[in-house]
C-alpha cells in the first residue's frame, strides 16, 4: 500500500475540519465567515503550506522565529502570517514587520519591546495578549486578575495595537472542563471589549486547537489554531 503524502493527508483533513467549523459556527449562532481557521505550520514543509494556501487557507501561524525566517521568502503571499509561539524579547527585532500579528504577547516587557522596535521602524504591530487561564506554572501569560491593568498600560504603548486575547487552556479529560476555561475566556473578552479603551479593539478571541476547536467556537472563539488535525502528526524532518 502506497504511503499517503502530506498533501493527501491535508486534503482529507481539510474538508472534515471545514465541516466541523461550519457546524460549530451554526451551533454558536454565527456563520462560517465570522471565524478564522489559522493553520499552525510548525515543522510543516513550505510546499505543503503553499498547497494549503492555494486551497483556501487564509491565515498561517509559526511557533519558532528561526523556522519562520527560513520559510518566509518561499511562502505564498496570499495568506496572513501570525506568530503564535513563545517569543523571547531578543528575537522581537527578527519578527516585527514580517508578520501581520503576534498572538502570544505574554508580558509587559515583551509588549514594550515590540512597541519600541515597531515605533523605531515606523510601523504598528497588531498583538493579542496571552492569558494563562489555567494558572499553570509551566505556561506564560497574564493571569486574570492582572489583565485589566495590563490592557490599560499596553494600550498606551506606541507602536502596538491590541486586537484581542489568546489562550491555551490546560489539557482536560472531560469536555465540560475545557468548556469552563473557554467560557471564562469569552467573558474576559466581552468584558474588555465593552470598555471602549483607545487603541484596544478586542476583535479576536484566539482559542481552540486540533483537539478542541469545535468546543472553543461554541464558547465564542473566532480564531482557531489547527495544526495536527490538518497536516497529520508532526513527524516532518
Amino acid at each position: 500500500m502506497t504511503e499517503k503524502s502530506y498533501i493527501d493527508i491535508f486534503e482529507e483533513n481539510y474538508e472534515q475540519i471545514e465541516e466541523g467549523i461550519f457546524r460549530a459556527a451554526q451551533a454558536s449562532g454565527r456563520s462560517r465567515e465570522d471565524l478564522i481557521l489559522l493553520a499552525a505550520t510548525k515543522t510543516v514543509p513550505v510546499e505543503v503550506i503553499n498547497h494549503a494556501i492555494s486551497r483556501g487557507i487564509t491565515h498561517i501561524g509559526e511557533n519558532r522565529v528561526q523556522e519562520f525566517l527560513s520559510k518566509e521568502e518561499k511562502l505564498l503571499t496570499d495568506a496572513k502570517r501570525h506568530f503564535i509561539g513563545h517569543l523571547q524579547t531578543n528575537k522581537v527585532k527578527d519578527i516585527v514587520g514580517r508578520v501581520e500579528m503576534i498572538e502570544s504577547v505574554h508580558s509587559m516587557k515583551l509588549a514594550s519591546v515590540i512597541g519600541r522596535i515597531s515605533a523605531e521602524r515606523g510601523i504598528t504591530t497588531d498583538i493579542l495578549l496571552e492569558v494563562n487561564i489555567g494558572r499553570e506554572e509551566s505556561k506564560s501569560g497574564f493571569v486574570t486578575e492582572e489583565l485589566d491593568e495590563a490592557i490599560e498600560k499596553i494600550a498606551k504603548i506606541e507602536g502596538i495595537r491590541l486586537k484581542g486575547l489568546m489562550a491555551i487552556p490546560p489539557i482536560c479529560e472531560k469536555e465540560e472542563e475545557n468548556t469552563r476555561y473557554f467560557e471564562e475566556m469569552y467573558k474576559l473578552f466581552i468584558d474588555n471589549r465593552g470598555k471602549k479603551i483607545d487603541n484596544v479593539s478586542m476583535e479576536y478571541l484566539s482559542m481552540g486547537m486540533s483537539s478542541d476547536y469545535a468546543e472553543a467556537i461554541k464558547c465564542g472563539s473566532n480564531l482557531v489554531r489547527v495544526g495536527t488535525s490538518l497536516f497529520g502528526k508532526r513527524n516532518y524532518k
